[in-house]
């Protein structure tokens, strides 16, 4: 529910840039780490108003077996028969409770190309980080090593290393060296953002992106989270989520000038310019006392600075298109 105001927004944003777009009649919207499922299925709702079932397909990378077993039981047609093949390029089918079809893949390449949005959130915060430090000028990358001492709290510790290293020389470019002394590279991320932006130069479509981040000016953002608690990424190893923040600069120079980028803007902003404060006045006035509470709970959640209102951001790219600008880059 906490996040029930911002995911309708999305949905919206979609329909809206669709329409903008000239209504195509073959739209693939493709989300990354779809979760549990809940952002498709307000997507589709939104989409199913406009009687969209024959034109639209949904398309979902998840690499998990468990979470896509959930994301099939939240978004499939309990009537229709679900499918599942080892030869195809998607290994799981269904017929949404929405209508449109929806497929599971590995890997956003075995998704069929064409005029698409692509849809990221909470996913590339996920993602794993090469961590760079600098010491005396030179660069050296952070590595994980045995802690063997008497008073090792978790046998493990961080060490930088003594020379270059293979991922140092690859990912490590001049103009990655800015003035902060600690930066961090995800090469998963530089691959899936260089894939969109190919597919969106030649085919059409939008990207949006829904992350924690910054544009550069951080330096080590890499933590762990246990129980939604702070936790010692070398503590209990795979008992806590490992996430660091997304550098949309790094996003920027990957894409370069091909496609048109646009932010990253704070959460509060973007959802304020998609009408999120109307939109929860509407919702208000026929809830029950415990889902208004539940909504202005959710909704200051999302909007105020001190909690995800600042910290979380909005980024999109697109085709060139001149004096163009999507909805929630400016108001609607």
């Amino acid at each position: 529910m906490r996040f029930f105001l911002k995911l309708q927004l999305i949905g919206i944003w979609c329909i809206n840039e669709w329409m903008r777009s000239g209504s195509p009649s073959d739209v693939r919207i493709v989300e990354l780490g779809p979760g549990r499922g809940t952002l498709m299925d307000d997507v589709l709702r939104a989409f199913s108003k406009l009687k969209m079932r024959n034109v639209m397909s949904v398309h979902l990378v998840e690499v998990s077996p468990t979470l896509s077993e959930i994301q099939m039981r939240k978004l499939a047609d309990p009537l229709e028969e679900c499918l599942t093949s080892s030869n195809e390029n998607w290994y799981q089918r269904c017929k949404s409770i929405h209508g449109p079809e929806v497929s599971w893949y590995k890997e956003l390449s075995d998704v069929p190309k064409g005029f698409s949005f692509y849809v990221a959130h909470e996913f590339f915060d996920a993602l794993p980080v090469h961590i760079f430090q600098k010491k005396n000028q030179v660069w050296h990358e952070m590595l994980i090593d045995v802690d063997d001492s008497i008073d090792a709290e978790h046998h493990l510790r961080f060490v930088l290393s003594f020379a270059s290293t293979a991922a140092s020389k690859l990912l490590l470019h001049k103009e990655l060296e800015n003035d902060c002394e600690t930066v961090e590279i995800s090469p998963q991320t530089g691959i899936i953002v260089e894939n969109i932006t190919k597919r969106i130069q030649e085919d059409g479509g939008f990207a949006l992106i829904a992350d924690y981040g910054y544009s550069g000016e951080k330096g080590l953002t890499f933590r762990a989270f246990r129980r939604h608690q702070l936790h010692h990424p070398l503590c209990e190893p795979g008992t806590a989520d490992l996430t660091a923040d997304v550098n949309f600069s790094y996003f920027k120079r990957i894409i370069d000038d091909r496609v048109t980028t646009l932010g990253p803007i704070s959460q509060n902003t973007f959802l304020q310019n998609m009408g999120i404060t109307v939109r929860l006045q509407m919702l208000l006035k026929n809830a029950s006392p415990d889902v208004q509470e539940s909504l202005i709970s959710g909704y200051k959640m999302l909007t105020e600075p001190q909690q995800m209102g600042e910290k979380f951001k909005f980024f999109a790219f697109m085709q060139h298109r001149d004096e163009y600008i999507p909805a929630g880059f400016t108001p609607l």
